[in-house]
């Protein structure tokens, strides 16, 4: 579920926590940070997960408080439950994958999630495409999966308040808002493809796993044919993630045959862009592809060419 670009995030949150602890607090287990890490987002995700379903259960707990009213209106008698059986929202319901993650997680039990819940969907009772979808007969997959993804993209992600009471939860926000907003959208195309418990298959795991290992054990290397590319700049000045982007990259570049050359360079541009500063991304760009073509012209790399084997 966790995409190689997922992966190279949380090695690189995990190698900057390491190198920002230092003369601290030694970290003896490298890995278990990372662990910790992945499963922090898996629990940002089933969150987000859980108070979607819950926002688009709320109709019918709402429909029964209505009817339950010492004198109810008409119209508080015929509350529209269309919703509560969203057919998207039932096969989320009934997947043994969240089942387990809800008993396992108990996101029920976060403070502030029930009003959230019911402040959403009385949000989204307001809305017109959700008046739309109401006035919508049948049951078009189409339609059940667009009202779904409305709930998340245009109701709890812009909403400040429902972000806020998550950052109170999951320290991990900021750094995986984006990731976790992505893996959402592909969670809802099919969620019953997806392992709630376990977000990372075997191979990407030891795709994590050894991106960390090589990344610190070959630290020192690395900074020998990073530092003499960096010209006029001092090491000790340059961003702390962009020579850990860097020493990443090289990383890939030299010891991950099976990863193309341009999509390693061109992923630690991203990072860069993305997460460091604005001039991070031509900065990593071009100390890269200088290491790459000098790494070439002494034929250092060698890639698995699954064209050629096929």
């Amino acid at each position: 579920m966790i995409s190689r670009r997922n992966i190279r995030v949380k090695v690189m949150q995990t190698l900057y926590t390491i190198t920002t602890m230092e003369g601290e607090q030694k970290i003896s287990d490298p890995q278990r940070l990372l662990v910790k890490q992945i499963d922090g987002t898996r629990q940002l995700f089933i969150y987000l997960l859980y108070t979607l379903t819950e926002i688009a259960r709320y109709s019918e707990r709402d429909a029964v408080k209505r009817a339950n009213k010492h004198l109810p209106s008409q119209q508080d008698l015929n509350v529209n439950t269309k919703l509560a059986g969203n057919e998207l929202l039932w096969k989320i319901l009934e997947t043994t994958s969240f089942i387990k993650a809800i008993e396992h997680d108990k996101p029920h039990l976060i403070s502030g999630t029930d009003s959230e819940v019911k402040r959403l969907y009385k949000e989204l009772a307001t809305t017109e495409e959700y008046q739309a979808y109401l006035n919508t007969s049948g049951r078009e997959k189409k339609t059940e999966k667009e009202l779904m993804v409305f709930i998340f993209t245009q109701l709890m992600l812009p909403s400040e308040v429902y972000v806020n009471q998550v950052e109170e939860h999951f320290t991990n926000w900021d750094d995986d808002a984006e990731m976790i907003n992505q893996l959402m959208l592909n969670y809802l195309q099919k969620p019953g493809a997806y392992n709630l418990q376990d977000m990372l298959s075997p191979e990407k795991w030891e795709f994590a796993k050894s991106l960390l290992r090589t990344a610190i054990e070959k630290k020192d290397y690395c900074l020998e044919l990073i530092k003499p590319k960096l010209k006029n700049w001092d090491p000790e000045r340059i961003a702390v993630l962009d020579m850990i982007l860097m020493e990443m990259g090289v990383c890939e570049l030299l010891y991950f045959d099976t990863i193309p050359t341009k999509v390693t360079i061109n992923e630690y541009i991203d990072l860069a862009k993305e997460y460091s500063t604005p001039q991070s991304g031509h900065f990593v760009n071009g100390i890269l592809d200088s290491i790459h073509k000098e790494l070439v012209s002494q034929n250092k790399i060698n890639k698995t060419n699954f064209k050629e084997k096929a």
